[in-house]
């Protein structure tokens, strides 16, 4: 403990041993006091049951019960009786005295007297035996028995039944007394500590207070000096070190004032500026979206056209530029959506040996046209994390190899470690290796070692800052090990499981039936006319029946006039104030008022911004961003509509 000020030491110096003192003496009193009280009812009750056994012999041999009666209410009128019973050997009850409140009579059979405390009342029971006097001779059947051959005979046992509320009360009284005594004690200490430590202890508490109102910035203060004060000289220089202390924050102050006003006033321009960049960026990227998710859209109905050799070439070259600009814009899309913590993370118990060949042809499409050996280790190891994401970040890990690797292998591994508890998963290559200047700053969003013309093979520089997040997300570590010319490791810990008894999961094929959107009603809710015309030539070449609005007032014209949709796809942004979501919930509310069922509705947007996505994750409608893939377009569109029809 520390005590502050020296008052506070020199009231404990002083009160301290008195309170132990007093606490001892007191201690010690209290002891004595209650060993004498606890003694004196030992003898009060033990004299009264003796007497009551002596004054029953010979009412016992005589077969006389009235007295006994007589004796038990006699006996029970004495302070602290409760009940008093006069029982044979045997247990069986003479007489009493008040009704006993014991269930069960106590151990009879001593030839001396017993005490117990009944656990239920509370109450002391005291046994006493009554036993026939010794006779110095006696003629039974002619024969003589001596002192020394006599054994006393029981007649019968008195019981008492004690109260200890008196005592009781006695002991706290002896603890009151105690513990005021003290108290009083530990005042007066404190009293007259005070008033001696008075005149020592005012000077430098005085002095003592001034120097911490300095510490504390209060500088106006002054001590005030008398001729006779023995600080004197102490307390003249404080006040001449207060002045000058003063003086100094005030040009301090003030110099601080026009700094701060400076930077206020660029920090005002800074936010400025990146508010009109972040308004300009959000904007683009919509902007941006939109023409190339219909592009996206248009090329991918153009490859379903018959085009001579030249024309199919061109028309590829075309869709593998769209992929690249998609693959550009979803790697952002992954960063706002784990910035938004939008991601649900769902563990389960795995083999990794499944999610390894589900990698397999990833990796080798990856590694298409380069000399590169790929090993896939097998394993048998179970783990428990989230399938999906676990393979995601495999996914950038091996696709971070491959691009960085020339020559030589790469190796996908698992090994078990601390105990078999978690299993550490590796991605080795013999690519051009990671300078150790590099090896912290390359989890970054953007960042790039070498690539300053922003070659877009090379990627955005997003993949390992969407690893660590991922990871992070999921609570693994993940570690990296690398020698500049040498190669790479990056490792992920994850926890290991036992293996589970699971049915096999569903094989994914890549074949579909081609008609099976065909007779699908779809109101599309889109207002840009490029991306509306896009998506309505592509949904018809699925078989579907579209139904174009540009606002909420259109397709509220399309419901009235009896076009009920399957399925609604709506873009975000609208004309006005009006959004997707409202406009999806409003309809689905008419639909529910005209038939009574419901309908499977997607939202599509160009805006990637965290607050649409918890949006969108709030009202439960599955979120596609611009540009979105034909294939995966169709895919959602499969299953929202096969989940409404088992809904049904």
């Amino acid at each position: 403990m520390r005590f502050e000020g020296i008052r506070t030491r020199v009231l404990l110096a002083a009160v301290l041993p008195v309170t132990l003192v007093g606490i001892l003496l007191s201690g010690i009193f209290v002891h004595t006091r209650t060993g004498d009280i606890e003694e004196s009812h030992a003898k009060t009750t033990r004299s009264l049951a003796r007497q009551a056994a002596k004054a029953a012999e010979y009412s016992f041999v005589s077969g006389n019960l009235e007295n006994l009666t007589l004796l038990a209410a006699g006996a029970q009128k004495e302070p602290n009786i409760v009940s008093v019973s006069i029982v044979t050997p045997g247990g069986q009850l003479l007489a009493e005295a008040a009704k006993a409140s014991f269930s069960k009579m106590p151990d009879l059979g001593f030839y001396s007297e017993s005490r117990v405390l009944d656990p239920l009342t509370g109450l002391e029971i005291l046994v006493q035996p009554v036993l026939a006097s010794q006779v110095d001779s006696a003629t039974l059947e002619g024969q003589v028995i001596s002192r020394q051959a006599y054994i006393p005979r029981i007649l019968g046992y008195v019981v008492l039944e004690i109260s200890r509320s008196a005592l009781e009360l006695q002991v706290r009284n002896t603890w009151a007394i105690g513990f005021f005594t003290t108290v009083a004690g530990l005042i007066f200490g404190v009293v007259l500590a005070g008033l001696m430590g008075q005149g020592v202890i005012t000077p430098i508490e005085r002095v003592s207070d001034f120097v911490m109102r300095i510490a504390q910035g209060d500088l106006s203060g002054r001590l005030k000096i008398s001729d006779n004060d023995p600080l004197k000289g102490l307390q003249v220089g404080l006040n001449q070190m207060a002045v000058r202390i003063e003086e100094g924050r005030d040009q301090l102050e003030m110099r601080i004032a026009l700094a701060t006003q400076a930077l206020r006033e660029k920090k005002e321009e800074a936010e400025s500026a990146n508010r009109a960049k972040s308004h300009f960026l959000a904007a683009a990227s919509h902007d941006l979206r939109q023409p190339i998710h219909a592009l996206g859209m248009f090329v991918t109905r153009l490859g379903q056209l018959q085009h001579d050799p030249q024309s199919r070439q061109l028309v590829d070259y075309l869709g593998q530029s769209v992929d690249a600009i998609q693959n550009q814009l979803n790697g952002l899309l992954d960063i706002s959506r784990l910035e938004a913590k939008a991601v649900a993370v769902n563990k389960e118990p795995f083999a990794l040996a499944v999610l390894f060949e589900q990698l397999r042809p990833f990796v080798a499409l990856q590694a298409r046209g380069k000399k590169i050996d790929i090993r896939i280790r097998a394993t048998d190891i179970w783990v428990l994390a989230d399938p999906f994401l676990l393979g995601r970040v495999l996914q950038n890990l091996l696709s971070n190899a491959v691009r960085y690797t020339p020559t030589g292998g790469i190796l996908l591994a698992c090994r078990p470690m601390h105990g078999n508890h978690q299993a550490r998963i590796e991605v080795w290559d013999t690519g051009i290796g990671i300078a150790p200047e590099h090896q912290t700053a390359i989890f970054s969003e953007f960042y790039q070692i070498d690539n300053q013309e922003r070659d877009r093979t090379k990627g955005l520089g997003l993949g390992l800052n969407i690893v660590k997040r991922t990871a992070d997300l999921m609570g693994c570590v993940v570690d990296l090990q690398s020698r500049l010319g040498h190669g790479t490791r990056f490792s992920i810990v994850v926890p290991m499981t036992a293996p589970v008894d699971q049915d096999a999961p569903p094989t994914q094929q890549d074949d579909f039936d081609p008609n099976d959107l065909a007779g699908l009603k779809v109101l599309v809710v889109e207002d840009d006319p490029l991306v509306a015309h896009a998506l309505e030539a592509l949904l018809e070449s699925w078989g579907c029946k579209t139904t174009l609005v540009d606002s909420f007032r259109n397709s509220q014209a399309a419901l009235i006039s009896g076009q009920v949709p399957d399925l609604i796809l709506s873009d975000y942004r609208l004309r006005g104030q009006q959004n997707g979501i409202d406009t999806v919930i409003e309809l689905r509310s008419i639909i529910f008022q005209q038939t009574g069922g419901t309908v499977a509705a997607c939202l599509m947007s160009g805006d990637t911004g965290p607050d649409l996505i918890i949006a969108a994750r709030s009202a439960g409608l599955p979120l596609l961003h611009k540009p979105v893939r034909p294939a995966k377009l169709r895919s959602l569109m499969r299953h929202l509509v096969q989940t409404r029809e088992e809904g049904r």
